[in-house]
């Protein structure tokens, strides 16, 4: 279970550096482009890829590009929802996008459906209803300015990314790590090739201090993937426990740091929607 906790840390860590850059000015655009190439060079030097020619020109490039383009794309949308949503919101629908790929498994990848964890779904989206809904008031940016807006994009494209990496991992000619290094590095093109617009083109500011942030910012998004790939590894018999410990254990941190540290206020509705939120997961889970 140290890796669940690990990964539960870098994963809700992401989201305070996030939240930080905005505090602080840093163009969060920016930070995220810079998060590409340490998940590049991380993915090589600890997963260890195999790359041969046998096995890139095997490769789904068409799932590889479609993934790349929309992985920076739904990275910034997270930023924009932890700044006008914040981090419990955000990290709820981000946890809650399970319920998409989980639809996904009955209808297009011919899982059996189940009554139990059909249940757990319907708790679930009364839950991100609850949780990211519309509510009376305004925040700092504005009358409810992006409070449901940019959680739903961030809920439905977690979602729809997580689709697209179980077709990638069918393809069993290639190595699921070396698939992650090719969409990482198209992923850290795509971002490039956006950076240069927006100096160039664009003419916004280039920020130097961006790169330190996005360097730390990549070196915790990699760390959550690492740590949760090796939670299954040590737990192969039991991955309901590293699937409710990671989602259960992100909700509750995030909560906890939202509230306390950084003092987003919750509707009474809100909060009823995060304790959904956990139920749903754990029916899912063990039900």
């Amino acid at each position: 279970m140290i890796y669940v906790l690990f990964s539960v840390i870098c994963s809700v860590t992401v989201s305070v550096i996030l939240k930080l850059a905005r505090r602080y000015g840093i163009d969060t655009s920016q930070i995220i482009v810079w998060n590409y190439p340490v998940a590049v060079l991380c993915t090589w030097f600890f997963l260890r890829p195999v790359w041969t020619p046998s096995v890139v020109a095997d490769a789904p490039f068409g799932l590889y590009g479609t993934l790349a383009i929309l992985l920076p794309g739904i990275f910034v949308a997270l930023g924009a929802s932890i700044r006008y949503a914040g981090i419990v919101r955000t990290e709820v629908a981000q946890r809650l996008s399970l319920f998409i790929s989980l639809i996904a498994a009955f209808l297009l990848f011919g899982e059996t459906p189940e009554s139990t964890k059909l249940m757990g779904v319907a708790v679930g989206v009364v839950g991100i209803l609850c949780s990211i809904g519309w509510h009376k008031g305004k925040n700092q940016h504005g009358l409810n300015h992006g409070v449901w807006l940019y959680p739903a994009i961030v809920f439905f494209g977690y979602g729809i990314v997580d689709i697209l990496f179980k077709h990638v991992a069918q393809h069993s000619d290639v190595p699921y790590t070396t698939s992650m290094l090719m969409v990482f590095v198209l992923a850290m093109i795509v971002a490039f090739s956006y950076l240069a617009y927006q100096v160039t083109v664009a003419k916004k500011r280039f920020s130097v201090p961006a790169i330190c942030w996005g360097i730390v910012l990549g070196g915790f998004n990699f760390g959550n993937i690492l740590f949760y790939m090796r939670a299954h590894r040590a737990l192969p018999d039991n991955p309901s426990i590293v699937f409710t410990g990671m989602n259960v254990g992100v909700i509750a941190l995030g909560a906890l740091i939202g509230i306390f540290l950084f003092k987003e206020k919750l509707s009474f509705i809100n909060k009823i929607g995060i304790i959904l939120a956990v139920i749903s997961v754990l029916m899912i889970a063990y039900l």
